[in-house]
């Protein structure tokens, strides 16, 4: 049986294929030559990438409707995506994972970055979760699935579709659960000594944030007897593991009291109940209230979400980055310590550590850097795509 040729898009004559060739996976519309014949290609269909002089680049994975024109698959032009593609990906990405962690709680799939442009895939013991955040991987999500319960045998496999990566793929926010059945309450996962509880269904992404737990390993290196505030904690990211290294006592801010209560949940399952309390309110309107309140923390977290999601809000997140940094340098004690933290790829480490140093010197307060983090190696960087390098953690020891 023979295939019909797979349409050709072409990059414009001044478009340099180069960075496409040592590695980038993206190519924009306004790189390529469009027409009617290439805008009217089906999102999520495949397309033979040429330079200006149609030499091959790559197969990518086309979609018109979104700025993001072309996502590249495979340096092979003739590449089958298909169940076995997948499951290849995945084994790979697997091997790495295993080596890692003693326990499958992990990040299995970090997108470009793992072979897999826009797709995420988190593990939760015997549950996965994927989000298919492209519309190349929307239609083949039930390959996709397949060939992970084929390569890890879990027995769940559940879609995400949440997220503004998907609204601007222009596909849709309905979940669905792929193989086996949704768990029927928060799944407890077991990360540096802390316990915490994933909504897999309901919560935010996919249910729990794996990037953050070397950041949260080195924050038990500082929390011992402290008193600690956990700041935009969503379900107790950093004031559980301080716990689980013996801090005093911590204090979590969300404004979701369903994430509240699963951080709640996790201080329980881990016997530290007692020394966990939580306080549901916009961040801002707390830390100014504790200010006020005079009080003070030997370790103070703000690990907000993006306020820099794109470049074009880039100068206003890095605004509300220097706040947040002003208002938490009220709230750290003499000689504690500051923790500021950003998931804004547009937001580089050179700029957001500039805002923060600026919000320390407008509290009055001076401090030293003690340390910067990254997310874990379960999030891999794609040496050419700088925008898998997303997330920052600042560690500040208070001079004064």
């Amino acid at each position: 049986m023979t295939h019909a040729p797979l349409p050709v898009v072409r990059l414009k004559p001044k478009t340099d294929a180069r960075r496409l060739r040592f590695g980038h996976p993206w190519v924009y519309d306004n790189e390529l030559v469009t027409d009617r014949r290439t805008k009217a290609i089906a999102p999520g269909s495949l397309a033979v990438v040429e330079d200006a002089g149609r030499q091959v680049i790559g197969l990518a994975a086309i979609n018109p409707n979104s700025k993001l024109f072309a996502r590249l698959l495979d340096p092979n032009p003739e590449t089958v995506i298909d169940q076995a593609w997948f499951a290849a990906k995945l084994t790979t990405a697997l091997a790495h994972r295993d080596r890692m962690f003693a326990e499958p709680f992990y990040r299995l799939i970090h997108a470009e970055a793992d072979g897999l442009p826009g797709v995420i895939i988190d593990r939760f013991g015997d549950t996965i979760v994927i989000q298919p955040n492209a519309a190349w991987a929307d239609t083949r999500v039930d390959e996709l699935a397949a060939a992970v319960v084929d390569v890890t045998k879990v027995s769940n496999v559940l879609k995400n579709a949440a997220g503004r990566a998907r609204s601007l793929e222009g596909l849709d926010d309905e979940s669905a659960v792929l193989h086996g059945a949704a768990p029927t309450g928060p799944v407890p996962v077991p990360m540096n000594g802390a316990v915490y509880m994933a909504d897999l269904t309901g919560g935010q992404k996919t249910g729990l944030f794996f990037d953050q737990r070397p950041n949260q390993a080195f924050l038990q290196s500082i929390s011992k007897d402290a008193r600690v505030l956990d700041v935009f904690s969503h379900v107790g990211g950093f004031g559980l593991a301080a716990l689980a290294a013996g801090a005093d006592s911590a204090i979590a801010v969300d404004g979701s009291e369903a994430a509240l209560d699963l951080a709640t949940q996790g201080a329980a399952a881990m016997g530290k109940d007692g020394q966990f309390s939580t306080q549901k309110g916009d961040a801002f309107d707390v830390m100014a209230q504790l200010t006020t309140d005079a009080a003070t923390f030997d370790v103070v977290i703000c690990d907000p979400p993006a306020f820099a999601p794109s470049r074009k809000s880039l100068e206003a997140g890095l605004r509300a980055y220097e706040k947040t940094a002003k208002m938490a340098s009220a709230l750290a004690a003499p000689q504690g310590y500051l923790v500021l933290c950003s998931c804004s790829h547009a937001a580089e480490l050179s700029k957001f550590q500039a805002a923060c140093t600026r919000g320390i010197g407008r509290a009055g307060r001076q401090a030293q850097l003690i340390h910067t983090g990254y997310a874990g190696a379960d999030h891999p960087l794609m040496p050419a795509l700088a925008e898998s390098g997303y997330l920052k953690a600042l560690f500040f020891r208070m001079l004064d």
